[in-house]
């Protein structure tokens, strides 16, 4: 995927001489409290460098006075940076001259505030149009598409109201329909949902995100709440004192935690509605219909120490499961033919579905399969991952051995896990079939 946005050491100093002896003493090294003492100039931002890809939701993240807003505020050049370059596509927009940066602001880029910045004598759907307005776009075509926008956010029968006859939820979708009418391919979100209550915070978040799955555009997206942080953004950066002191995924940051400040940040994070089946799935264990026998599914049972198979397909789909007494059943028989055992009611999941919706599931005690695209197997999780991943995470935020999550763990398995690869390396086992071949 093409990276849309590039930051490269964008710094923002507020004084009098920002470009003199206070960035020099910042390329030296040192803080910020000792450049403030020394030259009476306030670093908001310091060399901060990260890639936003084409169709991500980025979020910055940090408490106030972490240099968040001001960040955002560089990228469209509300706020001029000190230093540093700032990529959009392949365009360095600090050397944009006022025409130029004018027109990446009204073609490029648009902005949602905290906010709502709407104009209150004016009517829904000319606050909408705003921006189309004043780029010169015929009237009947910026109110059709207004209205398009606003049939996004659910507010098109309120058209021809007034900003004063909308709660404060609409009015933020108004901001939203705003920036979407531009048709831009960045939308940069500041604290956007910040001034909402709670409930109507986590609406917005919803619409957001159903309407990021068709829109696909490129959001970065700042908020000090730690929960819309990792509810929204497929990669997080946290932000404290004008620096980013990581930037990962919202599991990466609550696993692997950089210092002991983001462990802090995290401690009281609700591990089981960020970290995923994916996160902590290993590889399953399968036997193929076409190739292997009762008997071969059997042993590879006695193998792992399970009780449950899962038989796939040509191509690392699931046809099913097998269970121990039903095989056991057949190979009393001197049957070879597992087909009569497959059974299609197992546990199932796809691969991003959250920890606490597994816990229902978990109560069966079976394993729970892990789909991916196009109905294939990508791995499997046993029920006593899912708590061992909750009790690593709590109270600390984190854990330093993470990876055994996916590696590793016996869970009830009597010889330990191995996974069906290395099961078929044994002379006495016949070729598997790979749970996750061609699975990207």
């Amino acid at each position: 995927m093409a990276t849309k946005i590039r930051l490269e050491h964008i710094t923002k100093i507020y004084g009098r001489d920002p470009r003199g002896q206070a960035l020099e003493l910042l390329h030296a090294g040192k803080g910020k409290d000792e450049i403030f003492a020394k030259t009476r100039h306030v670093v908001g931002v310091n060399n901060v460098s990260f890639d936003v890809e084409e169709g991500e939701i980025f979020v910055v993240m940090g408490l106030s006075g972490s240099g968040k807003s001001t960040l955002i505020r560089c990228v469209n050049r509300l706020i001029e940076p000190t230093d540093g370059a700032i990529y959009v596509d392949d365009t360095d927009i600090t050397k944009l001259d006022k025409p130029q940066l004018r027109e990446m602001r009204r073609t490029k880029m648009a902005m949602v505030f905290q906010h709502f910045a709407l104009f209150p004598h004016k009517s829904v759907i000319y606050n909408v149009g705003y921006g189309l307005n004043v780029r010169g776009v015929r009237e009947e075509e910026w109110r059709e598409r207004s209205l398009k926008a606003l049939e996004m956010v659910g507010l098109r029968m309120w058209a021809e109201h007034y900003p004063h006859n909308l709660s404060g939820g609409m009015q933020q979708r108004v901001g939203l329909a705003r920036a979407l009418a531009t048709d831009a391919d960045i939308l940069l979100m500041d604290e956007a949902f910040s001034a909402l209550d709670p409930l109507i915070r986590r609406e917005m978040q919803n619409e957001l995100l159903t309407l990021q799955e068709d829109l696909q555009k490129t959001i970065l997206f700042i908020t000090h709440d730690l929960g819309e942080a990792l509810r929204v953004g497929g990669r997080v950066a946290v932000m404290r004192g004008g620096a980013v002191v990581q930037i990962g995924t919202p599991q990466e940051i609550i696993t692997e935690p950089a210092d002991d400040y983001v462990a802090e940040f995290m401690a009281d994070v609700d591990t089981g509605r960020v970290l995923t089946a994916e996160f902590i799935m290993s590889p399953a264990t399968t036997v193929s219909l076409r190739r292997n026998t009762v008997q071969d599914a059997l042993r590879r049972m006695d193998f792992e120490g399970i009780n449950e198979i899962y038989v796939l397909d040509d191509t690392a789909r699931v046809d099913g499961i097998l269970r121990r007494p039903n095989l056991e059943a057949l190979n009393d028989r001197g049957e070879r033919d597992f087909s009569s055992a497959i059974r299609g009611d197992f546990p199932r999941v796809p691969r991003f579905a959250r920890l606490y919706e597994l816990y229902d599931l978990s109560a069966r005690g079976e394993p729970i399969a892990v789909i991916g695209d196009r109905g294939k197997l990508e791995g499997v999780v046993y029920p006593l991952y899912i708590f061992e991943a909750l009790a690593r995470d709590n109270g600390n935020g984190h854990s330093n051995d993470s990876s055994d999550s996916q590696h590793g763990h016996s869970n009830g398995r009597s010889n330990g896990h191995t996974d069906a690869q290395t099961v078929s390396d044994s002379t006495a086992m016949p070729e598997p079939v790979a749970a996750d071949a061609d699975n990207n």
